[in-house]
C-alpha cells in the first residue's frame, strides 16, 4: 500500500513539474514578446529600432542587455516557482 502512494507522488510529482515547466514557456514568450515595447515606452526619446538600423552599438548592447536581463529574471521566478511546486509535493 506504501509504494502505491509513492507511485501516485511521483505521477503528481510529473504532472506538477511539467505543468509549471509549460507556463514557465508560456510566460517566457510573453516576456519576450512585451519586454521591448515597455523599453521603448520608457525611452520616448529614443526610437531603438532606428539606432540599431543605423547602426548605433551602443543601443543595441544596451536594448539586447536589458531585455536579456527581464527575461533571466522572470526564469529565476518560474524556476523557484516550479521548484517550490516539487518541494510541496514530495511533503
Amino acid at each position: 500500500m506504501h509504494m502505491h502512494q509513492a507511485a501516485i507522488d511521483i505521477g503528481w510529482l510529473v504532472v506538477f513539474t511539467f505543468s509549471g515547466a509549460l507556463t514557465g514557456i508560456i510566460l517566457v514568450m510573453c516576456a519576450l514578446a512585451f519586454l521591448p515595447r515597455i523599453i521603448d515606452k520608457l525611452t520616448p526619446n529614443i526610437d531603438e529600432e532606428k539606432e540599431i538600423v543605423r547602426g548605433n552599438q551602443a543601443v543595441a548592447e544596451y536594448f539586447g542587455r536589458v531585455v536579456a536581463a527581464g527575461i533571466i529574471g522572470i526564469s529565476l521566478i518560474i524556476a523557484a516557482a516550479v521548484l517550490g511546486g516539487i518541494i510541496a509535493c514530495l511533503m
